[in-house]
Parts: structure tokens; C-alpha cells; sequence
């Protein structure tokens, strides 16, 4: 049977119980006897200390990545030293922290990996990848994404499997961060249909090209723009900020980052002068960047302003959201807080009391609410909606007008009834809140 093991395992790490004989602190590892000993014991400390060891031969660690214990099997899935046949079969594990586990580890081996390879233990590294991206747990697969960002040569299907993810908290990652994605793929996910939270993520991109940066513009996204302007590195044609201006007097997300971009032209400057809040008109006056007669007519244009128009109040934004707490924390305490009152603030477009409302009357903060607002989640919306005890109907409207989840990717009410279970809702409780 060794011998049948050592062919198996023959190249892939067996060499390392020789270069390692001394790989835990200075202590001689175990004989190939002793370790199989050791692997069969009963005692989870002995098992949890041989399954931490890469100098033991591989047949040992694939025997532990069948231990009845969980933590053992993570404890093999995160070890370096385990063979590929283990982390295909780890792959599969019904437990998620041993599968997130072995994410992590595989996405760090994958750089180099071809799309058609032929070595036999990369082969099988690769399709470990395949396997975790399909994983039905968004949290195994957001670690995969998040370790691959760094991977500058990570398989392109894995890749590509990851950016259409139905989880934006998995795609996320790689649309902002990873050097994989080529223009064109980039761009057939600005012009796709189920396009949600993946312009935002796009937006964030370091050197955005003039080819994307009209694109984004092109599609009127509020959030996706705005994130746009305020990536310092995106290039943006003159002729596209100047559109994009001609529509930012209504949007205020917008104006603090055209006032900021590096590079603004005068005439850019003039138009913006116009209308964004006195404390932006201090900084268009300061740019070095505007020629004398631009800066001139900005002056201009702000004196006028601020001889007609009454002086904002510098507290109003600081204080919004400490006012919003506030409210929402009377009415709890009052009792009055419920269905009624967070609808009324939705139709009345009082974004900051539905979520201070929310953070109330789940018992979650704040922190943890606009997390699943930012990242567009259904199910996080519905899961929030039901620790607070609202309808399935209100849950389908804030994922809609609240979270600002596409049509397509909403969970629907099913008449009365939320379209999860209580179990469901619980997981996605506990999930969300590791997100925040």
C-alpha cells in the first residue's frame, strides 16, 4: 500500500519531508510509521499537529483530508504541503470553512497556471479553482476572488467565472482589481443588461482608459459616475465632462468630484461655479490649474452667487446622519417605530432615517446596513427587512429603491411570505455582518 501511495503522490511533495526533516520548530518529524500512528489517534490535539506539518510525506496529509473532523480538514486544505489529489477532493467538502480554507490557499498557488495544462498536478490545481468558483457559498467564493486579485496571471476562465457571479461582494474584487480582465471584457460588462453594482466596481479600476470612461458615462449610472470622477487615475475626454456636467446640477453625488478632478478645464470650471454648494466654491477658487481669465469669471460668478443666495448651514450634511440616528432611536424608544413610518420615509425619499431605521429595529449597525446597500445584495436587503419585522412587500421595495437592486435580481415576496426560509435568513444575518 506505501508503495502504491508514493506513486501516486511521486512529484508533487514528496521532496519536502527530506528538505523539512526538522520543519516544526526545530523537532524532528515523525517517522512514516509514527505519522500513520499519529493520523489514527484519538487525542485531536495529535491529529491537529501532525495535520500542520509539511514534512510529513504527502500520503499522510490525503489520509487527514478525510478526518471526521472539521478542523482537522481545514487545517489540511490551508496546509502548502498537501497534494493536489487532497485539495480536489477538499473541493468538495461539505463543510464551507475547510472549502474557504483551501480557496485561499489554491488561489495564491494559481499564478501560471495555463488554461490548457498538461503537468498533472497543476492540472488538478486548476480545476480546484474551477470547482471553488462554482461554490454554492458566496463566502468561499468572495475569498477566492479576494486572494486572486493579486494574481497577475490567474486562469482567465476562473477569472471570467468570478465577474458574473450573482454575489457583487465575489465580482466586486475582480472588476476593480484584477489585471486579468482585458478592455474588451470589461467593456461587454458595461454594455451587458444585468450590469447592477459592477459599473461602481469597474468605476474604481485604476487607469481607466478615454474607451471605458465613455462607456461608464454613457450609461447615466449616478453611483458608477460618480465614482468615475473621483478616481483620480481615470481618463475622461473633454467632451465627456463636459455632458457629464450639463446633467450635475440635479446630482449632487457628483459635484464635490468634479470640483476635485486633477485636471479641469476652464470652461468646465465656469459651468460648475454655477451651481454647486458654497463650501465647493472655495475650492474651484483655489485650483492653480485655471487659466487668469477662467479663474476671473469664477469669481465672478461666486460673488454674484453668494450676494443673491442665502449662506448654507456648514452643519446641515455633518449632522444628517446623527439626526437620522437620533429620530429613529425616539420613535424605538416610543414605540412607534414601525412599517408605517420606514415606508413614509422611503416615498419621502429620507434615505438616511430608512437606514437608521433599519439599524433600530434589527438590532444590526449601521455599519452593517450600508454594507448591503453598497453592495447592492438582495438577500442581505431581505435578510435586514426581516430581523426587523417588516413585510415581505416592504423587503421587495428596499431592494429596489433603497439597496438599488436590478430588476432581474430581486427577491420577489412570495404573496405574504419572504421567498427564504428562517435558516436562510439567519445565515445571510451572519454572513452580512462578516462583511461589514
Amino acid at each position: 500500500m506505501k508503495g502504491l501511495f508514493k506513486g501516486l503522490f511521486k512529484g508533487n511533495t514528496e521532496d519536502k519531508t527530506a528538505d523539512n526533516a526538522e520543519d516544526k520548530a526545530g523537532v524532528t518529524a515523525p517517522s512514516y510509521e509514527d505519522a500513520k500512528e499519529m493520523a489514527r489517534h484519538e487525542n485531536l490535539d495529535v491529529r491537529r499537529d501532525l495535520a500542520t506539518r509539511t514534512d510529513v510525506t504527502p500520503e499522510i496529509l490525503y489520509f487527514l483530508a478525510e478526518d471526521p473532523e472539521p478542523e482537522i480538514r481545514k487545517l489540511i486544505a490551508t496546509n502548502e504541503a498537501t497534494p493536489a489529489h487532497a485539495d480536489m477532493m477538499l473541493a468538495k467538502d461539505a463543510d464551507q470553512d475547510v472549502r474557504g480554507g483551501l480557496a485561499a490557499k489554491v488561489a495564491k498557488l494559481s499564478s501560471g497556471l495555463s488554461d490548457d495544462e498538461q503537468d498533472t498536478v497543476r492540472r488538478m490545481t486548476r480545476e480546484a479553482l474551477e470547482i471553488l468558483a462554482r461554490d454554492q457559498v458566496a463566502r468561499v467564493r468572495q475569498i477566492l476572488a479576494e486572494t486572486l486579485v493579486h494574481v497577475a496571471d490567474a486562469p482567465t476562465e476562473v477569472i471570467r467565472q468570478l465577474v458574473w457571479d450573482s454575489e457583487l461582494v465575489v465580482a466586486g474584487p475582480i472588476l476593480q482589481f484584477s489585471p486579468v480582465l482585458t478592455e474588451a471584457d470589461l467593456l461587454e460588462i458595461i454594455e451587458s443588461e444585468n450590469v447592477s453594482g459592477r459599473l461602481a466596481a469597474i468605476s474604481q479600476r485604476d487607469g481607466l482608459g478615454t474607451t471605458l470612461t465613455d462607456a461608464i458615462a454613457a450609461t447615466d449610472d449616478e453611483e458608477a459616475v460618480a465614482l468615475m470622477l473621483s478616481n483620480p487615475s481615470a481618463q475622461i475626454r473633454e467632451e465627456v465632462l463636459d455632458r457629464i456636467i450639463d446633467r450635475a446640477a440635479d446630482i449632487e453625488s457628483w459635484h464635490e468630484p468634479l470640483v476635485n478632478r486633477p485636471v479641469l478645464p476652464g470652461r468646465a470650471a465656469a459651468k460648475l461655479a454655477r451651481f454647486v454648494a458654497h463650501n465647493l466654491l472655495e475650492s474651484l477658487e483655489q485650483r492653480q490649474d485655471l487659466p487668469a481669465d477662467i479663474l476671473k469669471e469664477v469669481r465672478q460668478v461666486v460673488e454674484k452667487r453668494l450676494a443673491e443666495e442665502p449662506p448654507e448651514n456648514p452643519d446641515k450634511e455633518k449632522t444628517a446622519v446623527e439626526d437620522a440616528h437620533e429620530r429613529a432611536e425616539q420613535l424605538l424608544a416610543a414605540g412607534t417605530l414601525d412599517e408605517p413610518v420606514i415606508s413614509k420615509a422611503i416615498k419621502n425619499g429620507d434615505r438616511e432615517f430608512v437606514i437608521a431605521g433599519l439599524s433600530a429595529l434589527s438590532g444590526l449597525k449601521m455599519m452593517v446596513v450600508r454594507s448591503v446597500i453598497t453592495n447592492r445584495s438582495a438577500k442581505g436587503m431581505l435578510a435586514i427587512a426581516w430581523k426587523a419585522g417588516l413585510s415581505a412587500r416592504l423587503a421587495e421595495i428596499l431592494q429596489r429603491k433603497l439597496a438599488l437592486v436590478g430588476t432581474k435580481e430581486l427577491l420577489r415576496a412570495d404573496g405574504n411570505d419572504y421567498p427564504l426560509d428562517d435558516e436562510e435568513m439567519e445565515w445571510q444575518l451572519n454572513f452580512i455582518k462578516d462583511l461589514s
